[in-house]
């Protein structure tokens, strides 16, 4: 008898941990098929060949600092690792539409830190994705700061559309990229989601 309540404590609890990791949804892979970890170095690459490389910090316009999100204009380049930080700090890997940090690993020369965030740029009519952000603190005064990792086609696209807060309107959109002064600048919402892919740095 003890043995059959043992045995039937042990299903139930299968039966909740799967559960409980089917409601977090599926992990991100990279390139290799290996889930990605929260906290480790990885490259955000673009999966079409011939539209630029990987991800990384410039100036852009007029301004000097905040530095911006672009695009290496050569596919070579990998640009700068990231690591992800999810919202729920519990996770220690980063799952699909999972809210997340986005944290470069470089050394900035302006006095700001290099978590991606959201602001609008009146010269592309737009949103444009640079840093300065607030690293967790997840809530509706970070809102700007969160970005998920969505399953597109067979690949990944990036999305900024935050959960923070059930009754407000935040702004939504994919991640793409447009071409300004020959710069490969990341904005919302434009001709179409950048086709991400993963590569452990």
């Amino acid at each position: 008898m003890k043995s059959s309540y043992i045995s039937l404590c042990l299903i139930l609890l299968s039966i909740s941990f799967d559960s409980s990791a089917a409601d977090e949804g599926a992990a991100v892979v990279d390139i290799d098929g290996n889930p990605v970890q929260a906290g480790v170095d990885y490259y955000i690459l673009p999966v079409i060949q011939g539209r630029g490389g990987g991800l990384t910090l410039s100036s852009t316009g007029n301004k000097t600092c905040p530095l911006d999100v672009i695009q290496e204009p050569q596919e070579v380049d990998n640009g700068l690792p990231l690591t992800f930080h999810p919202a729920n700090s519990s996770q220690g890997v980063v799952r699909v539409s999972a809210d997340q940090n986005f944290v470069f690993s470089a050394a900035s020369v302006c006095v700001q830190s290099t978590v991606r965030r959201l602001q609008r740029d009146d010269s592309i009519s737009n949103f444009l994705i640079t840093t300065g952000g607030v690293e967790g603190n997840y809530g509706l005064e970070t809102a700007g700061n969160w970005y998920r990792i969505d399953e597109f086609d067979s690949d990944y696209k990036i999305v900024h559309c935050p959960g923070v807060c059930d009754t407000c309107r935040v702004v939504c959109g994919d991640v793409d990229v447009v071409v300004q002064d020959g710069v490969r600048r990341l904005v919302l919402n434009g001709d179409g989601p950048l086709k991400v892919m993963l590569k452990k740095a």
